[in-house]
């Protein structure tokens, strides 16, 4: 399968005094994997709907695979979703709540074809089962193989794993990206949880008040935010006091080059993240260990240095060298920083 152009264009959506999408523009190369991230109220979850039709935008276009669709119902669009809720038939079969999906399309398919999807989604041997005789995890994998079994151009994910446990969620995110790189459906992702958006998307688009912050690789959103809001909505950030020098800011006693270079000498505040800091035992360090917090293989270490809090990540193994009250040397990596 080869996935198609998208393309929302100047999308504006208000409700009442809410600007819930203020000239979004949004491009998706085909077979791309696109997550939207932000906060609750941030305008992802009206975008995806307006490309998918259950929501006008107020202004725009919507393009897909060159064509414009904005005024194409739902289900004219060739669009598979998976929501947060499974809304499956209970009194459906797995096998049956997929074959659904394509008797309600309209679509011909090889009498295996919903078979095949059940397969791809790592349901073999559940075809007979009905949704209360599976976890919620299996119901969602049912839910995914009702969307693909219609072969859309566009997949569309809205927090389809938000009401899964952790350790569920884990394993059918790095499914849905196996599947979406193995069949390469262009595919639009929403969800709050960072640790997702990173995990799968090809790129993450930040939003915040209905625009986007950035649009990025991975790597380039938690690297290079290109706003304060982004470094800090992504990822964990110290906020430390310190005064902008030559382009740089000068933090603790450490000069840090800037993301975006400020040539002004003035107080600033450096955005910080926890594994730039490297904290060491020493008698005579100007630190002291406040807290700390186990989280498995990392941990993490809150430090005071005077009056400034500073958080660093460290691995676990370390811990038993960091009591509480132990004096301690604290250094800054020189990657480029933020300003808040």
């Amino acid at each position: 399968m080869t996935g198609v152009a998208v393309h929302l264009l100047g999308l504006r959506r208000t409700f009442g005094s809410v600007h819930a999408l203020d000239n979004l523009d949004l491009s998706i190369a085909p077979g791309e994997f696109i997550a939207l991230l932000g906060p609750s109220g941030c305008g992802k979850t009206t975008a995806l709907r307006v490309l998918a039709g259950l929501e006008d935008a107020d202004s725009g276009e919507v393009l897909v695979g060159g064509k414009d669709v904005t005024a194409l119902p739902a289900n004219k669009r060739d669009m598979g979703m998976v929501f947060q809720a499974y809304s499956l038939f209970p009194h459906l079969s797995a096998l049956d709540n997929v074959k659904f999906g394509l008797k309600l399309r309209g679509r011909k398919a090889s009498p295996n074809r919903a078979g095949d999807m059940l397969d791809l989604v790592g349901l073999t041997g559940f075809e007979n089962r009905f949704p209360h005789q599976m976890s919620g995890g299996q119901q969602q994998r049912v839910a995914l193989a009702r969307a693909l079994a219609i072969e859309p151009s566009v997949l569309l994910l809205d927090e389809p794993l938000s009401a899964l446990d952790a350790k569920v969620r884990v394993q059918l995110r790095d499914e849905i990206r196996r599947i979406q790189t193995e069949i390469g459906t262009t595919t639009l992702f929403v969800t709050h949880d960072q640790e997702e958006a990173l995990a799968v998307a090809d790129r993450v688009g930040v939003m915040r008040a209905g625009k986007l912050e950035q649009l990025a690789t991975p790597a380039e959103i938690y690297q290079a935010p290109a706003s304060a809001f982004v470094a800090e909505f992504v990822g964990l950030s110290n906020r430390l006091p310190g005064t902008i020098i030559d382009e740089e800011i000068e933090v603790l006693g450490h000069r840090l080059p800037l993301i975006a270079p400020s040539s002004s000498s003035s107080p600033a505040t450096a955005l910080v993240r926890p594994e730039s800091v490297t904290v060491e035992p020493h008698p005579d360090g100007e630190g002291r260990v406040v807290t700390t917090s186990f989280l498995g293989p990392i941990s993490k270490v809150t430090v005071t240095v005077g009056e400034v809090l500073v958080v660093a990540q460290i691995a676990s193994d370390r811990l038993a060298s960091l009591p509480a009250g132990a004096p301690v040397r604290v250094t800054l990596s020189p990657s480029p920083v933020a300003l808040a």
